[in-house]
């Protein structure tokens, strides 16, 4: 009896690893090898999507200020500049601390293009995220909110995108009313509902003029400031401990530093405030204790015991928010 012939699966044409496309895990990999996109290609995206950045900032002008805007400022706005300028249709492109209906972007009838930075995001890599949601918006159709989806793991990151020479200009809004260009009346009964959810949640903010990416805010039971920092953390630290241990770290008569938030590779120190000082008069005691903490940074010499003390009070005190 004739054996039979073992059966062979015609040829898939495979396709070379640059158009290879983002699919499902257990999809078969769009290579033609079938085998599942997981075990496949998608075994280096899905490392990329893992692997955390721990500042997905850096290089970014006013790192401070994106840190402080993901993490603290309930309504801010920026302007933001393209390498190479905007596409002939966009007019602007604005970055938003939260959009309605916690959208990732939103491409505005008019053509502008907003990009929210507080959403949760696929990856590791904020920036990378947040790159792909502003290309997609770019090219969106006016009037369009842009949902979130998987990223590639080789695209490319808002360092590549945005000019970085251009300045980075928060401004600190009051409650969410940017997100309608018009009359709040014309907004529809989803985003009037979303809009007065994020008003009622926000905690009134503001931006120091006088140092860099210092936002007081108003609690019911105590008013705050919160300093994002550029320093290494470990200097750092040590800068505070010396004002600490000689009592020059507060900010005035009942004010004191009560520890710090560690948020996408920076450190934020946080004062306790009376309730009754508001965001002026938080001006002048900041600038001179920026004044103290430069001239402590700068030390090299050896913490003393006190300072050694202080410096385990305030690493006692760090929460790490991401």
């Amino acid at each position: 009896m004739a054996k039979k012939r073992p059966q062979t699966k015609a040829a898939t044409p495979q396709i070379t690893d640059g158009e290879i496309p983002v699919v499902g895990a257990r999809e078969p990999c769009p290579c033609g090898s079938g085998r599942r996109y997981k075990a496949c290609h998608g075994r280096a995206a899905a490392h990329a999507v893992t692997e955390l950045v721990q500042r997905p900032f850096e290089g970014l002008p006013g790192e401070c200020d994106w840190v402080a805007l993901r993490e603290l400022v309930p309504a801010a706005t920026v302007e933001l500049t393209l390498k190479g300028g905007l596409p002939d249709d966009v007019p602007s492109v604005t970055l938003a601390t939260v959009l309605p209906m916690a959208w990732p972007a939103l491409r505005r009838d008019s053509g502008a293009v907003l990009l929210a930075l507080q959403n949760d995001t696929s990856s590791g890599d904020l920036s990378r995220d947040m790159a792909h949601t502003l290309r997609r918006a770019l090219t969106a159709a006016p009037g369009t909110p842009i949902a979130g989806e998987r990223v590639p793991a080789d695209g490319p990151r808002l360092q590549d995108l945005l000019d970085l020479d251009a300045p980075f200009e928060p401004v600190v809004h009051s409650g969410f009313e940017f997100w309608i260009p018009d009359a709040a009346e014309n907004a529809s009964p989803e985003v009037a509902a979303s809009l007065e959810r994020a008003n009622a949640a926000a905690i009134p903010t503001v931006k120091l003029s006088g140092v860099d990416a210092a936002y007081w805010c108003e609690t019911p039971e105590k008013n705050h400031l919160r300093w994002v920092m550029p320093h290494p953390e470990e200097q750092l630290l040590d800068g505070l401990a010396r004002l600490h241990a000689a009592g020059t770290s507060s900010l005035g008569e009942g004010t004191r530093l009560v520890g710090s938030f560690r948020a996408h590779g920076l450190m934020v120190p946080v004062w306790d405030l009376p309730s009754g000082m508001g965001a002026e008069e938080c001006e002048k005691p900041a600038a001179e204790l920026a004044e103290r903490l430069a001239e402590a940074l700068a030390s090299d010499a050896p913490l003393t015991a006190d300072e050694r003390r202080a410096r385990g009070g305030l690493t006692n005190r760090q929460v790490t928010l991401s």
